[in-house]
């Protein structure tokens, strides 16, 4: 017995040393670990660490590089995944497995959501963000799915403009990847921005609230950045696909996308195509909308890995609209054609050097959009209208990420030129003008370039992190085609102005699971091409001609955002409060001294500054695991916006909107059903100025059900506004000829399926 006890002694010795010598090795060597996304198993950059005294950010590739250190817990942030820390048992677990899996968060760092699109998690998480997304026409539809996100709507079924807490248009900073960008070549934004983006090509959508994150642009209130699928580089050479329909019965939607792409150790590229179509639907009450449209998206995405700190991307996307109604608007969409093409270089430097990465994007977008009246039905036709209206938005973006003790910065620079021409011919048929034909300068070939430096700097002592962002922009713009009434009516057409913006925040973790965050911002922001140089065109809410005005101050906006968020093992909830001062808030007035252009306007306005208006509001969004396969969350957001000159409530702001989602997981996942009921309040708050009417509440019910019957194939169907409920929404713009809004379909029943290898 002696003897064996001696024997057990030696070996668990053997052990202990085995063990001992294994962390010693470990703590004497450089390791690297690979961050991949849970979801997607692709690799994670920019997320940053801090293990004693080593700190760093994870390369183009997902790799983060430190030395072992017994018995200290190591913490990670990232903007899409949260802040959490690893204590050591889990320190040798992922040195162990040489990686480490992520999974997306909705609320963190920023005031920000991330709508992830393809999301392979736990259907319990992310449900009703999958497949469907990818068949969207519109990125917008995308969007609205968050309470507070709404869209202006002048059609049927195309073309949603966002607005997000009251700002849009050139208020919202809309990039492709942190970049890129379409200018709307239609004067009444028939093809908004987000309309350009290609749903099935993108894996999240960040919604950066406010004027806080500065990297990517002036956010005045809010950037939105389309976040494109990561290149899928494999050891071996391996072919991969996707091919997803759907087909809505109210309108006859149907919708197809696919994709197919061929990867290999140094590349990767992907094919893929998109294309709807769909017919007029009926609303609640059983009459009909015009929505008829035709929408394609075809390109190719091309990634280049040069070695292990190289790589470059390349990307093409035409799209092509046809034959869009827009029954709020004097025209139609007769055919839109846009370009856009990217390219970005990615490299990764020595660990051991302060300077981590460099990355620069090239950029060019092109849109070539024809509208008119033709099929029109009116009665009587008074004149036949065309405008044929071009756009360019061109420009580069370079940044640099350093690593320094316990921060983080990263700096760059960029550019931005943009520009639009388009003449409106009008061929008078009635009237003493019959027979004759006058053109318009719609754009006056004017252009807009800016050109910027930022910095974005993090410092985390101890358990809070300070984030300090900045923009100085230079801001060009002049007019290429003036013309004689333009000048008389603005005088000097070129200006130049310098806009300063600056963001300080703080993150707080207050005790396990608890986070405070304050955010204090100034963000300045010149006049887009409408607001200087739209030549008598009916853009806005109201049939009043609008005259562009050069001289535009900048406007500014003065905004503290306060976040709280509490998260427990099933429960999460996180609040954003806001409140936004505006200075020189860029409007318009009527101008009974100028004459309109067409003789069923009621007059023009101009595009001036008001002194000074308030916004403050608040998001609250809570989501809870009920059970193992049972979890329900729930959403609000409210904006109260005053006009403090005018003394009179800013128009276009949305009504309160809540949101409630009850969703489930059954049969090992394969089952997956979810209700979602919706609550929208009257908004009583109007501007008469603008000419808005009250909007009564509504309330709509959502059925959908989704079952995986294959590791590679999935269907979905379901009932949206089952009750078929007769609304509308506040921002939906009225029908020209009945100052009737734009109603919400009806009851619709669809179906889609999806197809992966």
């Amino acid at each position: 017995m002696q003897t064996q006890s001696k024997w057990h002694d030696k070996v668990l010795m053997a052990l202990l040393c085995g063990i001992i010598s294994t962390i010693s090795a470990i703590a004497q060597n450089t390791i690297n670990i690979k961050l991949l996304d849970k979801a997607t198993s692709q690799p994670v950059t920019d997320v940053t660490f801090e293990y004693g005294n080593q700190n760093g950010v994870s390369d183009a590739n997902g790799f983060i590089t430190f030395t072992y250190e017994k018995k200290r817990s190591m913490t990670f942030s990232h903007i899409n995944y949260g802040v959490w820390s690893l204590n050591d048992a889990q320190i040798l677990e992922m040195i162990e497995k040489k990686t480490l899996l992520l999974t997306s968060v909705t609320e963190n760092l920023y005031p920000v959501t991330v709508i992830a699109l393809r999301s392979k998690n736990q259907p319990s998480k992310d449900v009703k963000l999958e497949y469907r997304d990818q068949l969207a026409h519109d990125a917008a539809n995308i969007l609205n799915k968050k309470p507070s996100l709404n869209s202006i709507r002048k059609g049927g079924n195309y073309g949603f403009d966002p607005v997000f807490r009251g700002f849009k248009y050139d208020q919202l900073n809309v990039v492709l990847n942190g970049a890129q960008s379409a200018t709307a070549a239609c004067p009444n934004r028939m093809d908004p921005p987000t309309s350009q983006m290609a749903p099935n090509m993108l894996e999240r959508v960040e919604i950066l609230k406010g004027p806080h994150a500065l990297r990517f642009g002036t956010g005045f209130g809010a950037t939105i950045n389309f976040v494109p699928e990561k290149r899928r580089f494999s050891e071996e050479n391996d072919v991969y696909g996707r091919l997803s329909n759907s087909y809505d019965g109210n309108g006859n939607i149907l919708r197809n996308e696919g994709q197919i792409g061929f990867s290999g150790k140094n590349h990767d590229i992907a094919v893929f195509g998109s294309w709807s179509q769909g017919n007029d639907y009926t609303t609640g009450n059983g009459e009909t909308v015009a929505a008829d449209f035709e929408r394609g998206s075809f390109g190719t995405n091309i990634g280049f890995m040069f070695s292990e700190n190289s790589q470059l991307s390349v990307s093409a996307v035409y799209n092509v609209a046809r034959d869009a109604d827009f029954p709020a608007l004097p025209m139609d969409l007769r055919k839109d054609d846009t370009w856009l093409l990217n390219a970005r270089h990615d490299i990764t430097f020595d660990e051991k050097k302060h300077l981590k990465s460099w990355n620069t994007t090239a950029f060019a977008s092109f849109v070539d959009h024809l509208m008119d009246n033709l099929l029109k039905p009116l009665d009587p036709r008074m004149l036949n209208a065309q405008t044929n209206a071009t756009t360019y938005n061109f420009g580069g973006r370079t940044e640099g990420v350093w690593n320094f003790e316990n921060s983080n910065l990263f700096a760059g620079a960029d550019f931005r030129q943009e520009g639009a021409e388009g003449i409106r011919e009008r061929e008078f048929l009635m009237g003493p003008n019959a027979g004759n034909t006058f053109t318009d300068n719609a754009w006056q070939d004017g252009f807009i370039s800016k050109t910027s430096v930022f910095a974005e700097y993090h410092f985390k002592p101890k358990n809070t992190r300070f984030i300090v962002s900045t923009r100085l922009e230079l801001n060009n713009g002049n007019i290429n085609d003036l013309t004689e009434e333009f000048e008389n009516n603005n005088g000097e057409s070129q200006v130049t102005q310098f806009n300063p913006s600056i963001s300080i925040g703080a993150s707080k973790n207050l005790s396990k699971g608890i986070t405070l965050g304050v955010w204090l911002a100034r963000a300045q922001r010149s006049a887009g091409l409408t607001e200087r140089y739209i030549n008598y065109f009916p853009v806005g809410q109201d049939p009043f001609e609008l005259l562009g005005n050069p001289q535009l101050d900048p406007e500014i906006n003065n905004q503290l955002d306060v976040t709280f968020q509490w998260q427990k093992k099933n429960t999460l909830v996180s609040v954003d409060v806001f409140a936004g001062y505006l200075e020189d808030f860029i409007s318009s007035f009527i101008d009974p001294s100028l004459t309109p252009r067409l003789p069923n306007s009621p007059g023009v306005r101009r595009f001036v500054n008001i002194e000074d208006a308030f916004k403050t509001g608040f998001e609250i969004n809570w989501r809870q695991q009920i059970l193992v396969n049972l979890e329900h969350q729930a959403g609000i957001a409210y904006t109260y916006a005053q006009d403090l000159e005018r003394d009179e409530p800013l128009p276009e702001i949305a009504p309160l909107d809540f949101r409630y989602t009850l969703s489930g997981s059954y049969l090992d996942g394969k089952l997956l059903p979810e209700l979602t009921f919706r609550h929208v309040l009257e908004q009583a708050r109007i501007s008469e100025e603008f000419g808005e009417t009250e909007t009564p509440a509504f309330s709509v019910l959502d059925i959908r059900l989704a079952y995986q019957f294959s590791n590679s194939a999935r269907i979905t169907a379901g009932i949206n506004n089952a009750f078929d409920e007769n609304y509308y929404e506040h921002l939906n713009r009225s029908v020209r000829g009945n100052n009737l809004p734009i109603f919400a379909p009806g009851r619709n029943v669809f179906a889609s399926i999806n197809f992966t290898f």
